[in-house]
């Protein structure tokens, strides 16, 4: 492989606090020089951010079962061209992923798409029914470090208590998806007076802050790893800022939907809008923002959940909850909250790769960028500006909330180990 020097860019990596003008060599997978002159091949690399690739720790990628919506092959295609190098699909497949089986079918559909590297994430329970635990050890040894049944919460304390203990005993991490179903049954926003407006049945912030808490506390009483996902709620990032301080093992990440839009996406009824958790109020995205800003919420998540249009397109009661994330996230970090001065650059690109790779024990992405590290790297124009076409994206469905939209920041190449799979905007 013939060595490739990109001149001219911005290198921003958090994982070494390095922010300035170098120029970076990529040979044989790695990188070989950072800030040496030109070695091989010269790509001008002036005007764009070199950075990490992306981590996601939070995707759908629907396969196996419901290839309609997305196939694994389509999914990391989307993460390439969105700049991602690793993502963690979530255990919600048909079969569900609570077997080695399933994670070994996953992984090897990964290896076969190689568009970015795969960490699946295995279920808590058989079937995600939240009663018997899966069969977390089989799949530890596959080298599963996280478990979580999202979309359905592990209700009972007792079987949480015990999945907490037992993914202790090799330090690996529960995720609970976030929700009280005892106070959800029917729910389709969030709750309050836009609700009864709409005639909508409401989803009140105290079903996510509830089992937030409960989680907290006996994460915290057995020194066990917690992940907090899609954090929707002033309420919630309050809890979990408490806990850090407490120096409980708790993780958090925050969805692009739930730091930009709003409830008063609801009334229009356009069920694109319709996701779990809903959107909240305005205090509450500014609480989200806030809460990445001073890092009680480590990482930016997509949540990315593809939907094919023929159920998604239905009345706002009927339609399936989920948005697609994987190729504008980028974008809608940097007009939202590095344009709007809530992040700088570095906390930005750390929220959505240093951060993740570390919180999930992810080795060899999120950085640094420095000779002998894998050549897993972004580079993105900072200053492009684009709009949103549902039609050009990479993923089988279409329901993303920003079609239509213009954002700031483009990825232009991405790289793993030094291959591009993604180049010049295009999948590679």
């Amino acid at each position: 492989m013939t060595a490739v020097t990109f001149a001219g860019a911005r290198v921003v990596d958090p994982a070494s606090h390095r922010d300035d003008v170098v120029n970076v060599t990529v040979d044989d997978g790695i990188v070989t020089d950072v800030g040496a002159d030109v070695i091989g091949r010269r790509i001008d690399a002036g005007g764009l951010v070199l950075a990490p690739g992306f981590v996601d720790l939070h995707v759908h990628l629907r396969e196996p079962g419901r290839e309609d919506a997305e196939t694994v092959a389509s999914g990391t295609a989307a993460a390439a061209v969105g700049g991602f190098t690793a993502v963690c699909p979530m255990a919600n497949t048909d079969p569900v992923a609570d077997h080695a089986g399933v994670v070994e079918q996953v992984l090897r559909l990964a290896r076969d798409a190689a568009h970015c590297d795969v960490f699946p994430v295995g279920a808590v329970t058989r079937g995600l029914a939240g009663d018997e635990l899966a069969e977390m050890g089989a799949m530890a040894a596959l080298g599963v470090r996280c478990f979580s049944d999202d979309g359905m919460p592990v209700r009972s304390p007792q079987v949480m208590r015990r999945a907490l203990e037992y993914a202790r005993t090799w330090d690996a991490i529960i995720c609970n998806h976030a929700e009280e179903s005892a106070l959800t049954g029917g729910a389709q926003m969030n709750e309050g007076q836009l609700s009864t407006l709409l005639g909508l049945a409401g989803w009140p912030r105290e079903a996510e802050e509830v089992m937030v808490a409960r989680d907290l506390v006996l994460a915290g009483g057995l020194g066990a790893r917690l992940h907090v996902p899609h954090v929707s709620t002033a309420g919630a990032v309050d809890l979990i800022r408490v806990a850090k301080a407490r120096a409980v093992r708790v993780t958090a990440e925050a969805a692009p939907h739930h730091f930009t839009l709003t409830e008063e996406r609801a009334t229009t009824y356009d069920p694109v809008y319709k996701v779990n958790p809903p959107l909240r109020g305005k205090e509450d995205v500014e609480a989200v923002r806030n809460g990445l800003a001073d890092g009680t919420i480590d990482a930016i998540a997509t949540d990315h959940a593809p939907h094919p249009p023929e159920q998604k397109e239905q009345e706002w009661m009927h339609a399936p909850p989920g948005m697609l994330g994987l190729e504008t996230s980028l974008a809608v970090t940097l007009t939202e909250l590095v344009e709007g001065g809530v992040l700088t650059l570095s906390q930005a690109i750390a929220a959505l790769s240093t951060n993740p790779a570390r919180s999930r024990d992810i080795t060899g992405h999120g950085g640094p960028i420095q000779p002998g590290a894998p050549a897993n790297l972004v580079l993105f124009d900072p200053a492009q500006r684009w709009t949103v076409d549902a039609r050009g994206l990479q993923s089988r469905s279409r329901n993303t909330p920003y079609t239509g939209m213009t954002l700031q920041g483009k990825v232009v190449h991405t790289l793993l180990r030094g291959r591009f799979t993604c180049r010049d905007g295009a999948l590679a």
